[in-house]
Order: C-alpha cells, then sequence, then structure tokens
C-alpha cells in the first residue's frame, strides 16, 4: 500500500490550488483508507490529509472517441440492453429520467469492460464512488447474471 501527504492551507491563494493538485490525484487511485487532522502554528493553520492508496488498474484504453452501440459485440450489446433495463426499471421507481441513473455511455463501458467487482467498477470511465455506492451492486448483479 502507497502513502501519500497532503497539506490544505486554508489562505484563499492556496486553498483552491492545495485543493486541486490533491483531487486530480485522488482521480488517478484507488483510495482505501484516509486520515485528516487540522494543524495550527500559530502561525499557519491547513488540513493535513495522508492517503493510503492502491495505483488504479486500467480497464479500457484511453481514447478521444467515443464508445457507440456499433463499437460492441454482440454479448457486449446482449449486455447493455439488460443494463439499460435494470436502468429503467430503477429510474422509474423512483420517478426520475433513466439518464439520472446513468447515461446510455456509462452502460456501453460498464458493458465493454465487464468488471466483476466493485473495485473494478470504481475504474469505468465516468463510474466513480459515489455511483458505486448507490448502484454497484445491483450493477454487478446484472453482470452476473451472463
Amino acid at each position: 500500500m502507497n502513502i501519500r501527504v497532503f497539506n490544505i492551507r486554508l489562505s484563499k491563494e492556496f486553498c483552491i490550488v492545495d485543493q486541486n493538485r490533491m483531487n486530480e490525484f485522488l482521480d488517478t487511485v484507488e483510495v482505501k483508507l484516509t486520515s485528516t487532522n487540522f494543524v495550527t502554528t500559530g502561525t499557519t493553520d491547513y488540513w493535513s490529509a495522508v492517503v493510503f492508496y492502491e495505483p488504479k488498474v486500467q480497464l479500457q484504453k484511453e481514447s478521444k472517441d467515443k464508445l457507440c452501440f456499433e463499437d460492441l459485440t454482440d454479448k457486449e450489446k446482449e449486455i447493455f440492453l439488460a443494463l439499460k433495463e435494470w436502468r429503467n426499471d430503477f429510474a422509474s421507481n423512483l420517478g426520475w429520467s433513466a439518464f439520472r441513473v446513468c447515461h446510455n455511455s456509462h452502460l456501453m463501458n460498464i458493458a465493454k469492460n465487464k468488471p466483476e467487482t466493485i473495485d473494478e467498477l470504481l475504474n469505468i470511465k465516468s463510474f466513480g464512488v459515489i455511483k458505486t455506492e448507490k448502484y454497484g451492486e445491483e450493477i454487478i448483479s446484472v453482470l452476473n447474471a451472463f
């Protein structure tokens, strides 16, 4: 496991810069554990954050081209359609539009990469911690049906 320490200074001139630096880093790793402490030295106040992490495993090729339905194999299309049906039912039960749960492009990325675990789902483009916490187990269940 790897460790990185960030200091988020509270003054306006540094706060945003420090936060952006930390957020950029967090986008590239799988966070295992964090610890934060408020530090005051009498002259400078800041948050110190320790991040225990593992590098993300890339499941899909980084590409500027958007994945489309025609790019999927027959099996991937079948998975996509099952995910789309799950998404539409889920959204309907909440009275939401389907896109509020996941966009078709997200579902295509999932169908293409076929993650087997929640951790692998976190590596899917456009699928972060919040979506994974909300929908991850159900998505993995749909994938396990194939």
